[in-house]
C-alpha cells in the first residue's frame, strides 16, 4: 500500500468514526480490496454491523456456513436413481464383506448418501474448531495494524474507538468467507465423509464417526476409470466403513487427533508487522488480491519447535489410520476383481492433492495428508501376515498400544514384541550398543 493509498484509507476511516451513518461501505470495499458487487458489499456491511453489536471477533458461523451451501450448491445436480441404488448396495455389501476383514463390529449407525451442501453444512463445527485460532490471530493483527492508523486525537471517544475495534475484526470475516468458500470446494472433491483423513462427521455416539457417500462425487471419481460404477463405489463404501469402525472401536482417537490439530492450530501466532509486510504486495484495484492475502498462506509464520512436535504426531496418526484402512479395504475387497487399480487411483488422488485440501493448507497451515502413509500400510500388513487380525486391530484398544513412528520405522521389533519373540534392536540400539562396546570411544576408520 503507497503513502498515498494509506493516507486516503486513514481519511475514510476518520470519516466513518465521525459519521458513521454516512460511510460509503462500497468506497472501503474497494479500499480493501474486497468484492464490489452490490450482494458482496451487502453481505460484508451485514457482518461489519454485527461486529460493533455483538463485539465478538474469529470465525462467523452463520457467514461459513452460507457461504460454503451456496458453493456447494453452485455445481450441485440431481444424481439419477440409478447411481443412488448402486451406492445404497454398495454400503450393504461393503459391511458385510468388513466382517471377514476385520474382527472390529459394525457401527451403530446405518451408513448413508449426502448431497455435496449437506456435508458441507455438516462438517462446518469441524472446520471452525481447527481453523478458530488462526481466524483470531488475524483479526487481532489486523485490528493492531489499523489501531496504529488512528489519529492521535484527544477527543475520540469510547465509541469512535470500538467502532474502529469493529473494523479490524473484518480480518475475521474476511476469513469466514474464505473457509466457506473452501468447504464448499471440498464437498465438489470429497467422495465420502472421511475422504481427507479428519473425523469431520459425528455418529451415534459421541466417539463415532458418521459413514457416508457422496454419490455425485463417487460417480465423478468413476469416470474414465474403465471400470464398473458399481466396482467404485464399492471400494471407497468398504474404505468409508472401515474408517468409521475404527474410530467406533477406538473411542479416544477421535478427540486426541482433533486435540492435537487444535493445539498445532493454537500454535500459530500472525503479528501486525508480518500483516503490514504481506499489505505492501497487495494491489487495490484488484478484488481478489485482499482475499489471496488471507487465503495463500503468505501470513502464516514458519512452524516453531513445537509445532513442528505436533506436527509430527498429526502426521503419524493420519498416516497410522489410513495405513490400517487401506490393509483392511484391500482384505475386505479381495473378490474384487478390480481392486487394486480403484486402489492406485485413490493413492495417487491423495498424493497429488486436490485443490480444495491445498487451499485448506494454505488458510489454516496444515495439510490434511500424512507423508508416511506407504510406510504405515507396510508396517500393518506385516503385523497381519504375522499376528492375524484380531492382534493387529487389538493394537487400537489403547493409546498406549497404538503403534508409533519407531514402529513405523522398525515393523520387525513391533512384531517381535507382539510374538514374545526376542527384541530386535533398531538402527540406534545397535549403534549405542557399538558406543557402549568401545568404551566411549567412536571408532573414526
Amino acid at each position: 500500500m503507497t503513502d498515498d493509498e494509506s493516507e486516503d484509507f486513514r481519511d475514510m476511516i476518520r470519516r466513518f468514526l465521525e459519521n458513521g451513518e454516512e460511510f460509503d461501505v462500497a468506497e472501503f470495499a474497494k479500499a480493501a480490496g474486497l468484492p464490489g458487487d452490490p450482494a458482496s458489499i451487502q453481505a460484508m456491511l451485514a457482518q461489519f454491523q454485527a461486529a460493533l453489536s455483538q463485539g465478538g471477533e474469529g470465525i462467523t458461523e452463520k457467514l461459513v456456513r452460507d457461504t460454503a451451501t451456496n458453493a456447494a450448491n453452485a455445481k450441485a445436480i440431481a444424481v439419477s436413481p440409478a447411481v443412488l441404488d448402486t451406492a445404497n448396495s454398495a454400503l450393504q455389501l461393503a459391511a458385510l464383506w468388513l466382517d471377514e476383514a476385520t474382527s472390529i463390529s459394525p457401527l451403530a449407525s446405518t451408513p448413508s448418501l449426502m448431497t455435496r451442501p449437506e456435508w458441507a453444512r455438516a462438517t462446518i463445527p469441524v472446520w471452525i474448531q481447527i481453523a478458530e485460532p488462526v481466524a483470531r490471530s488475524i483479526s487481532r493483527a489486523a485490528e493492531k495494524l489499523l489501531t496504529e492508523q488512528l489519529p492521535d486525537d484527544d477527543d475520540i471517544d469510547a465509541r469512535q474507538e470500538g467502532a474502529f475495534t469493529a473494523l479490524g475484526r473484518l480480518g475475521g470475516t474476511l476469513f469466514s468467507l474464505q473457509l466457506g468458500q473452501i468447504v464448499g470446494q471440498l464437498s465438489e472433491e470429497v467422495t465420502t465423509g472421511s475422504d481427507l483423513g479428519i473425523p469431520l462427521l459425528d455418529g451415534a455416539l459421541d466417539h463415532e464417526l458418521r459413514a457416508v457417500l457422496i454419490p455425485q462425487n463417487a460417480a465423478a471419481f468413476a469416470e474414465g476409470l474403465d471400470i464398473p460404477l458399481h466396482d467404485v463405489v464399492l471400494y471407497l463404501a468398504i474404505r468409508e466403513i472401515a474408517h468409521a469402525r475404527l474410530f467406533k472401536h477406538a473411542k479416544w482417537l477421535k478427540l486426541a487427533l482433533i486435540a492435537a490439530i487444535t493445539e498445532y492450530a493454537n500454535g500459530i501466532s500472525i503479528n501486525s508487522d508480518a500483516l503490514r509486510d504481506a499489505m505492501e504486495d497487495v494491489d487495490m484495484s484488484d478484488p481478489e488480491s485482499l482475499r489471496r492475502l488471507v487465503g495463500d498462506g503468505a501470513l502464516i509464520p514458519p512452524k516453531t519447535d513445537d509445532q513442528l512436535v505436533a506436527l509430527a504426531r498429526i502426521e503419524t496418526v493420519l498416516a497410522l489410520v489410513e495405513g490400517w484402512v487401506d490393509v483392511v479395504a484391500n482384505q475386505a475387497a479381495s473378490r474384487l476383481p478390480s481392486r487394486d487399480a480403484i486402489a492406485e487411483m485413490v493413492r495417487r488422488q491423495r498424493a497429488v492433492g486436490r485443490p480444495g485440501e491445498k487451499a485448506l493448507a494454505g488458510l489454516v497451515g496444515i495439510e490434511a495428508r500424512p507423508r508416511r502413509l506407504r510406510e504405515a500400510a507396510d508396517m500393518w500388513k506385516r503385523v497381519h501376515d504375522a499376528v492375524g487380525a484380531d492382534k493387529r486391530d487389538a493394537l487400537w484398544d489403547h493409546p498406549d498400544a497404538v503403534p508409533t513412528a519407531e514402529d513405523i520405522d522398525n515393523p520387525a521389533a513391533l512384531i517381535s514384541r507382539l510374538t514374545g519373540g526376542p527384541t530386535i534392536p533398531d538402527a540406534m540400539d545397535v549403534a549405542l550398543q557399538e558406543l557402549l562396546d568401545n568404551d566411549g570411544t567412536v571408532d573414526e576408520n
